[in-house]
């Protein structure tokens, strides 16, 4: 950086961030670029000369560099989906997340359901209670409980399964912009197919996974949020190649072939060339937005559909909806499989006994009340009566000890578990507490069978801070120039100062509130008078300058307020930029190719020279308004 302008002067200060993870701010540090430079962009207002768009130093990250065997290969002819489905029908782009159809769906949950082992035990006694010689209690009556339970679990699977088809035929109907005759027309997600061009709008979801052609930005700059992917809302850079960038699909026929790899659950790879105009262009995952992402920041954004559907990288990793179960759940089964074995031990010493009675009793039994062998209604010698021999009868009286002895297993434990469930369900989704403001959402229990797995938390495994927190980070001191302004105190009695700047007829205010501290701002007021203002001025102008975050502006009740939202890579690089704005330095706008920042009252613009991506090193120079 030059040193004749205070974007340019900055120290390298330390900070303190409320967070158990400390990161190197490497946003307000120089380096020395070298070969690693991520990206360069042009400035014609800067009067710099167009310079393509490269990488010299994460080839993983911005290009293929492998060359793909035409086996392993899909071959997707841009504008063209009849000749790229001529020769394989690839999948549509309709989505199927349901677990069950009409046909599967009985035997299917059946299946499931005589996974818990008390369903198999009660359907072992309902069986034994259908033979004569074991009959104990009404044929009838013994299914009754065991048919209510499962038609129970079978109704609440079923309701479970019609909310997943239902979001399936909302998502499947939702309309996107896909070129039709040089026209971009709406056209139904499930009817989009590999090779149409599509063009996606501000704040649109992707309908498939498309490869980047041309972006509003001049320099084919597109911002994307991936929260529906990897849960993380910070913003993300996708490019559109600098061969593909002029083209315009309403005007001119694109035509080109895109040679990618196989559809494969990696979503964070993709390797494929791109061959236009007679050129060879190589694409990386830099090059592809998944289906999911949202397009933030950017206007519109133009792309080839190159996986759809079930093929779509976060399909392929969307297992289906799995067969949940709770501990309490396996808890009982294991209890059931400990008491059947308590139960036929106790049928056996019932059996052992019942053979030593007979054994002992073998001359009395055409005689001995209660049992009689012998039928003496009809002849005088009698007819044995109900007996079978000596095996047998034992036999015999294990199974029918088995269905006396049936209760120490209640069916009646599950019929009470079931309809509890539905009941915890309902009082959670009313639940007051649980309401969402911000998102005017409610609670939504999605599966009524793992309720009682809320909060019991046994394994705590996290591979970084924001996994299990909110990951958000707050700005509460600064070391300026080897001054700590913190004092040495660890809870600083801070005031909360509201800044805003006047854009247009709006009024835009920074969303998050940052406690100041007084003697910063007291310092900062002091201006360039004191050689520590300086530092001061230049440390806050280096925050609000070099980073990566992008500015949105949002709407508020009051039409003449408006709010910024900082969206960014990082939580860190966005707790930094909001301390700014609330010491006077707040970022307005931000492209591809200079900042907008008001430094108290006063516009200042700054072309961007440098960017590495990895370190999320920014160098800029300033050119005043």
């Amino acid at each position: 950086m030059e040193s004749n302008n205070p974007f340019e002067n900055s120290p390298y200060p330390g900070l303190t961030l409320n967070s158990s993870s400390r990161r190197s701010i490497s946003s307000l540090q120089s380096k020395t670029l070298g070969g690693n430079s991520i990206r360069e962009v042009s400035f014609r207002d800067l009067g710099s000369k167009p310079i393509r768009h490269g990488s010299t130093g994460s080839e993983g990250f911005s290009m293929s560099q492998k060359e793909i065997n035409d086996e392993d290969a899909r071959f997707i002819y841009i504008n063209d989906p009849g000749k790229t489905n001529e020769k394989f029908e690839f999948a549509g782009n309709s989505i199927q997340t349901g677990k069950y159809s009409v046909f599967t769906f009985l035997p299917r949950n059946l299946f499931e359901q005589f996974h818990r082992v008390a369903y198999i035990y009660f359907l072992v006694i309902a069986i034994l209670n259908q033979l004569p010689q074991l009959a104990v209690f009404g044929r009838g009556a013994s299914i009754l409980p065991l048919a209510f339970v499962l038609l129970v679990t079978a109704v609440k699977d079923a309701y479970e399964d019609w909310r997943r088809h239902q979001s399936d035929r909302i998502e499947n109907n939702r309309l996107a912009l896909v070129l039709v005759n040089n026209q971009f027309q709406q056209k139904k997600w499930k009817h989009i197919r590999v090779g149409e061009i599509l063009k996606i709008s501000a704040n649109d979801t992707l309908p498939c996974d498309m490869v980047l052609l041309s972006t509003s930005d001049p320099t084919g700059v597109a911002y994307v949020q991936t929260i529906n992917l990897d849960g993380e809302s910070n913003l993300k850079t996708r490019y559109a190649k600098q061969e593909t960038l002029p083209k315009v699909p309403e005007k001119e026929k694109i035509k080109g072939l895109i040679k990618c790899d196989k559809p494969n659950r990696n979503i964070y790879g993709f390797q494929a060339n791109m061959e236009i105009d007679g050129k060879r262009v190589s694409l990386g995952p830099s090059n592809i937005i998944l289906r999911g992402c949202e397009l933030k920041n950017t206007a519109w954004a133009i792309g080839v559909s190159v996986y759809c559907g079930q093929e779509t990288k976060v399909m392929l990793n969307n297992s289906g909806a799995p067969s949940k179960r709770s501990r309490l759940e396996t808890h009982m089964n294991r209890e059931t499989i400990l008491l059947s074995v308590f139960l036929i031990s106790l049928c056996t010493v019932v059996s052992v006994c019942a053979a030593v009675w007979l054994r002992r009793h073998r001359d009395e039994l055409d005689y001995l009340p209660f049992y009689r062998r012998k039928d003496f209604s009809e002849k005088e010698e009698g007819e044995n009566y109900k007996y079978y021999g000596w095996g047998l009868e034992i036999f015999f009286t294990f199974l029918m000890s088995v269905i006396v002895f049936q209760i120490m297993i209640p069916i009646s434990l599950y019929i009470s578990m079931e309809l509890v469930r539905v009941g915890q369900a309902y009082f959670m989704i009313h639940d007051a507490n649980m309401y969402d403001e911000a998102s005017n959402s409610r609670f939504q229990c999605r599966a009524l069978n793992i309720n009682e797995d809320l909060g019991q938390i046994k394994y705590v495994f996290s591979d970084k801070t924001g996994t299990l927190t909110e990951n958000k980070m707050e700005f509460q001191c600064a070391s300026i120039w080897g001054v700590d302004y913190s004092g040495g105190k660890t809870n600083l009695q801070n005031e909360t100062v509201e800044t805003s700047v006047k854009v247009g007829e709006h009024i835009l205010r920074p969303k998050m509130k940052v406690n100041v501290d007084p003697e910063l701002l007291r310092l900062l007021k002091s201006g360039k008078q004191l050689d520590e203002g300086k530092h001061i001025e230049n440390f806050f102008l280096a925050l609000a300058a070099c980073n990566t975050i992008v500015p949105l502006v949002t709407d508020t009740n009051d039409p003449g307020v408006k709010l910024i939202d900082y969206q960014g890579e990082s939580p860190d690089e966005q707790a930094l930029v909001y301390a700014a704005a609330a010491y006077g330095f707040i970022l307005i706008e931000r492209t591809s190719g200079h900042i907008i920042i008001d430094v108290q009252g006063e516009r200042q613009s700054a072309g961007l020279m440098y960017w590495v991506c990895m370190s999320s090193t920014v160098t800029v120079r300033e050119c005043q308004l």
